[in-house]
């Protein structure tokens, strides 16, 4: 048996994150024995989805990436997509070596993944380069999320804000629910749907369902997150349930 630390920095009302990764991998524990998956985590200041909070919070990234690092852990995320892609195109590059200088300050020189970053490589792994976009978020931040995917070269042919800018209340949505919301969407000329851009907005347990019914890969930001760190980790990124891109059948892109 292999265990493997992750460690990851999320809001401090981030209710998701920690549910959603660990389920996913505690799945692909029953079916792939042999790893073992074991979690640390820092959190960060946040409580509304709010430009002013976002800055906030990365502000406080030194402080929680040395946390982590007293921990030792084998790969570092930072769960918080929309913290980073509101800073502007490209600025996953610059979170990943803020936190990579708090770790090595610390004595850790695990790799660092963020979600935002993740999302970009998860797109490209499936091959797709027009995308379908739903996020829990105010239409001023969703927009923001449209330019940095575009910006990185990912169409988005449409968007769906539901408009929720407290994150407590975030994490609260029924998953389910996104099994109609997608509907929503006009998916034409596609080639994939992020049903979550959003690591607090939940949707594992609907991923599938709508993979089935749009006939679309279906993918969400966490679920992104989790195909980037198994692939740091160097073991195969699968997990049963997840939908397409963690079926083992599409192997990681060179990192967006």
């Amino acid at each position: 048996m292999t265990d493997h630390h992750i460690g990851m920095i999320v809001p401090s009302s981030n209710l998701t994150m920690e549910t959603e990764l660990p389920r996913m991998l505690r799945a692909r524990e029953e079916t792939l024995p042999g790893d073992r998956f074991l979690f640390h985590s820092s959190r960060m200041r946040m409580r509304h989805v709010t430009p002013e909070e976002l800055r906030g919070m990365n502000a406080q990234t030194e402080r929680a990436a040395l946390e982590l690092a007293d921990a030792q852990p084998d790969v570092v995320a930072s769960a918080c997509l929309v913290a980073i892609m509101a800073q502007g195109p490209g600025h996953h590059r610059v979170a990943e070596e803020e936190i990579r200088a708090g770790l090595d300050a610390g004595g850790c020189a695990a790799p660092v993944v963020s979600s935002a970053g993740a999302l970009l490589s998860a797109v490209e792994a499936l091959g797709a380069r027009r995308v379908a976009v739903i996020t829990p978020y105010m239409k001023e931040l969703t927009g923001m999320v449209v330019d940095y995917l575009e910006e990185a070269g990912t169409e988005v042919v449409d968007s769906l804000s539901l408009e929720v800018p407290d994150n407590l209340a975030v994490a609260r949505l029924n998953p389910d629910d996104l099994r109609e919301h997608w509907r929503r969407l006009d998916l034409t000329g596609a080639e994939a749907i992020v049903l979550s851009a959003c690591v607090q907005m939940p949707s594992l347990s609907a991923i599938e369902h709508v993979e089935e019914a749009s006939g679309l890969p279906v993918l969400s930001a966490a679920t992104a997150t989790a195909h980037r760190l198994l692939t740091e980790l160097g073991v195969p990124a699968v997990v049963p349930g997840a939908g397409r891109l963690l079926s083992g059948d599409t192997p990681l892109g060179p990192a967006a």
